[in-house]
């Protein structure tokens, strides 16, 4: 069985990888501030931002590092930019650097955002197309992808959008539609921002695929088909037996946001499906999946890691 290190293990996708899959690998969670208890896979509390990550491979030896931990909220990227330079841009090269030099596989987790959204064509943004960062958050992630692959051009760059249960209950657009529209609240949905998300159990299946073929470079990692924000919510208050009018269609113009947001990022996914040798989720098999998992208790089996 091989050994994969994921850091950002209390995060949405770190933390349901290692869920999902602590049986087919041995999994070293890593954590920082925020602690999990209670989990069936290993877990270590290590800032990997201030102290040796070469130790803690030698310590761990995984054969695999998926690297999930990032700054990932937009607005406190734009407040903190060199903060989010750092975490976002720097250290991920040098944590690459640090597995390549042990012959350790590094997995980057990377964002749709590094496209301004403007133009995709008709078929979506492919993994060369002109990259054009328009908040902080997603500039530093695209000089994080670009240090990575300088560092270790073996390494695999998923380029990513998902949405699942995290252990606050807060942390993916999923979460912000179930709570207010659970509770009979309306909310906002923003019917010019469209994106090809996936949820995080169908990204974990994709992702885990791709390991075992080894796959290196940069892969959009997305959904078959696409949605506005505002369909997204609608459709999850309609799966779960909500009143779909909550759902209030507006421009993101209007929605108040620190940070620009890329309207329209429309991924083209050929790259992957000729490496996977299949199709990928469209966004209804990606509902129906979060729906199911939803139903059979899920939510509170993530819930239930966070440290008391």
């Amino acid at each position: 069985m091989k050994k994969i290190l994921v850091t950002g293990a209390s995060g949405l996708l770190g933390l349901n990888f290692c869920n999902f899959l602590y049986q087919k690998y041995s999994v070293v969670g890593i954590v920082n501030k925020t602690g999990i208890t209670g989990a069936p896979f290993q877990v270590l509390q290590h800032n990997l931002i201030e102290n040796n990550t070469g130790s803690l491979l030698d310590q761990t030896e995984p054969d695999i590092i998926l690297h999930c931990a990032a700054m990932a909220n937009i607005d406190q990227c734009e407040r903190f930019p060199s903060e989010a330079k750092s975490i976002n841009g720097i250290f991920p090269g040098q944590f690459a650097a640090e597995a390549a030099s042990r012959g350790i596989k590094f997995i980057h987790i990377s964002t749709d955002a590094v496209f301004d959204g403007e133009d995709c064509g008709n078929d979506g943004y492919r993994e060369n197309d002109k990259t054009n960062p328009i908040s902080k958050y997603a500039e530093t992630k695209l000089i994080g992808e670009q240090e990575v692959l300088e560092h270790d051009p073996d390494a695999l760059v998923a380029r990513v959008n998902f949405y699942g249960w995290s252990t606050s209950g807060k942390r993916s657009l999923v979460e912000f539609f179930y709570n207010n529209l659970s509770t009979g609240n309306k909310v906002n949905g923003f019917k010019d921002v469209f994106f090809s998300t996936l949820y995080v159990h169908n990204l974990i299946d994709i992702l885990s695929k791709m390991i075992e073929l080894d796959a290196k470079g940069i892969y959009h990692v997305f959904s078959s088909d696409h949605q506005s924000k505002y369909d997204f919510g609608t459709s999850i208050a309609t799966k779960f037996g909500f009143d779909p009018s909550l759902v209030v269609p507006i421009s993101w113009k209007d929605g108040g946001l620190n940070a620009k947001r890329s309207p329209n990022l429309i991924m083209n996914t050929d790259k992957l499906k000729q490496l996977l040798g299949h199709s990928l989720p469209k966004q209804e098999d990606c509902l129906d999946c979060f729906y199911q998992d939803s139903e059979n208790g899920l939510r509170q089996t993530i819930q239930k890691y966070i440290a008391q």
